[in-house]
């Protein structure tokens, strides 16, 4: 079958990390044209001197018999589709404009999902560690800042903002040069990846989700435009408020405002960042510094960030696209945020959210103060609720629920677990009951052992101690460090089969290493090694991939002992590095992964049953829907059909309707 593979390089004015490749794709101009058929030499039409993309490759392009490859493929595709309008077409116009990605083949989500790192120059030196020839072009930054960015204008420039080909003539041999490499690294990466195929059903997942991204969701930019300048008053008022109790010239300035507390209460202050200024204002009795310091919690506050980042990737139509990374935490196959980041947005807990929200469109800024006090946490509530469905629409929202501690309890056979949620579904009153050993029906909302049972589900499933209790804000709900040990000993004695799925899936995993081998686990789970990869196969049959993995005697936090590592991307820094595991991560990953697939099964019920998915945040799925059409119980139903490859597994949707995105109580 012939195969299309493509690269491009694009100029424009806009930074494509702030604004998102939709956004982006917009305005931007094509450079350069990189594509070879199958093994053919690589070409690059170099579009900006007047080339022309050949008449057979704008045919291949809308030839959905021809499969079209790209390292991170949404961008080539976006832009391409934008580009091909009538008059670029040239052949008359084909029947979409808009190119789908049914037809497509993304190299870097493959990647991904073989455990790989999520860049190109990355994933070419650990394919090919030895061969230069195979890896991106080291001077590929700069070029790309050269000819892909706007520049400063200069005298010796001769105050231009841009450069091009001829500035430069041996720069732009070396940017074709460029071009033509990253197709060839491309090619030769996919080649390898395919030796292990992705499985068809996340071919399918991925042309879902580039379907949810490409749709995206309508923003409220006044809501936003309003919240923006907002804030910008709030701010300047109590800056205002913060120099005449102060004093100082720049109350926002750490350093002066650490000086002038030191002074006030005759202390040293260590630190003003969110877990000292709490302290700080408990332990004073000045009314003048409790005010200081209250003023610095509020203005330190990053709530206005996610509106700007909605007006920085709005389209032209109003809506936002490219809110979500298939596979972007690629331990799991997670989705990841991208731009406003709706993974991490702010929750809302205002009772009376519709006042706030229509005091902010209608501009009553001054009532918002009046009636909250606290304008940025208000401002912050409302993120969510910028996210409206389009007119004549509303959003259905079903989200799955407590679907982790379904899975685990699920996976390792913890049959109470089970009937809890295949009956009255109260985990957190559950599992209080079973560790401190007293009826169910004596725990109640308000009994202090339902907040010590909630923190220990919440910490404690993947293998967690003290200081995961901790992390979970423990000492905060009330509990002492002194009695947290012995609540890790007795959630662990209530859930005798999770605390052994965390030592079986250690020893399997290690067994395959070892052995090269395949080792069963339970519910359809297996580790086995292959071609170099531990691959965990999980119950709905896809994979997820540990690569390199070695088991060999090493230091823990509990001495010296036999350690299981790998080599992945570090989530935090994006390094490539080694990286040790142990039982609780395995399962924690094992039902992380299961909970995702769940996720796609239900998306995928949902996009066939003609639901219009516009995004979705965690477990939580957002479709939008024209009046009269869908409902929510409908939705909820679809969500909690049984899964055929996960017996026994209870699942339960549940949501609710609303013109904008909030979440319900």
């Amino acid at each position: 079958m012939t195969m299309l593979s493509i690269d491009l390089e694009t100029f424009s004015t806009l930074d494509i990390k702030k604004v998102g490749a939709y956004k982006y794709a917009e305005s931007c101009e094509i450079l350069l044209f990189g594509f070879a058929f199958d093994d053919d030499p690589v070409t690059v039409i170099e579009l900006v001197n007047g080339q022309e993309i050949p008449r057979e490759v704008r045919k291949a392009l809308w030839d959905t018999r021809i499969p079209k490859t790209a390292y991170n493929a949404q961008f080539e595709r976006v832009v391409l589709s934008n580009y091909f309008t009538a008059e670029n077409y040239m052949d008359g116009d084909p029947t979409e404009l808009w190119m789908t990605a049914e037809d497509w083949y993304c190299t870097m989500v493959h990647g991904l999902y073989l455990g790989m790192p999520g860049n190109l120059d990355q994933l070419s030196k650990v394919l090919f560690p030895d061969s230069i020839d195979k890896q991106k072009m080291t001077e590929g930054k700069a070029l790309i800042k050269y000819f892909c960015t706007p520049c400063k204008p200069t005298k010796t420039n001769g105050q231009r903002t841009r450069n091009m080909p001829q500035h430069d003539p041996e720069k732009w041999a070396k940017f074709v040069d460029y071009n033509r490499r990253d197709v060839e690294v491309e090619r030769n990466a996919r080649k390898i990846l395919e030796k292990i195929p992705l499985p068809e059903m996340e071919r399918r997942l991925y042309r879902l989700d580039q379907d949810i991204n490409d749709r995206g969701v309508m923003v409220d930019m006044g809501l936003v435009k309003n919240a923006m300048e907002c804030d910008e008053l709030n701010k300047a008022e109590m800056e205002a408020e913060a120099i005449r109790l102060t004093g100082l010239d720049n109350p926002n300035s750490v350093s002066q405002l650490k000086e002038w507390l030191q002074e006030a209460e005759g202390v040293k202050i260590e630190s003003l960042n969110k877990e000292t200024v709490p302290e700080l204002l408990a332990n004073t009795e000045s009314e003048t510094v409790k005010r200081v310091l209250e003023l610095r919690q509020q203005m330190a506050k990053t709530s206005v960030k996610k509106y700007q980042a909605m007006e920085c990737a709005v389209c032209h139509d109003g809506r936002v696209r490219g809110l979500l990374q298939f596979y972007g935490a690629n331990r799991t196959g997670r989705w990841a945020g991208r731009l406003v980041q709706v993974q991490n947005l702010p929750q809302n807990k205002l009772s009376d959210l519709d006042l706030a929200r229509e005091m902010l469109i209608i501009h009553m800024f001054s009532m918002i103060q009046m009636l909250y006090g606290n304008t940025q946490d208000i401002l912050s509530q409302l993120i969510r609720t910028a996210f409206i469905a389009a007119p004549g629409k509303r959003f259905i929202i079903s989200d799955f629920s407590a679907i982790e501690a379904r899975v685990i309890a699920w996976l390792a056979g913890e049959s109470w677990r089970l009937n809890v949620f295949k009956t009255h579904g109260k985990i957190y009153e559950a599992s209080a009951a079973a560790m401190f050993k007293v009826p169910v029906e004596s725990i109640d909302k308000h009994n202090p052992l339902r907040q010590k049972g909630k923190v220990a589900e919440l910490a404690l499933g993947y293998q967690g101690g003290p200081n995961a209790l901790i992390k979970m804000g423990a000492l905060k709900q009330g509990l002492t460090e002194e009695e947290l040990p012995a609540l890790v000993k007795m959630w662990r004695n209530a859930s005798p089969h999770i605390v052994q799925l965390w030592q079986d899936a250690e020893n399997a995993a290690k067994e395959a290493v070892q052995n090269r081998t395949s080792v069963q686990l339970k519910r359809g789970v297996s580790y086995k090694y292959e071609k170099g990869i531990l691959f965990a196969v999980l119950p709905s049959g896809r994979q997820l991939a540990y690569v390199k993995p070695r088991v060999e005697m090493a230091e823990t936090n509990v001495g010296v002992k036999e350690q299981l590592s790998y080599e992945g991307q570090d989530q935090t820094t994006k390094q490539w590095k080694r990286m040790p595991t142990y039982g609780g991560k395995l399962v924690e990953n094992l039902v992380q992964a299961i909970a995702r697939d769940c996720l796609a099964v239900a998306m995928d019920r949902l996009d066939q049953a003609n639901y219009e998915i516009v995004m979705h945040v965690h477990d939580e799925i957002i479709t939008e829907m024209p009046k009269g059409y869908g409902s929510l119980d409908e939705m909820n139903k679809i969500l909690a059909q049984p899964i055929g490859w996960a017996p026994g597994l209870p699942l339960k949707g549940d949501g609710f309707e609303t013109l904008f995105y909030k979440k319900d109580d």
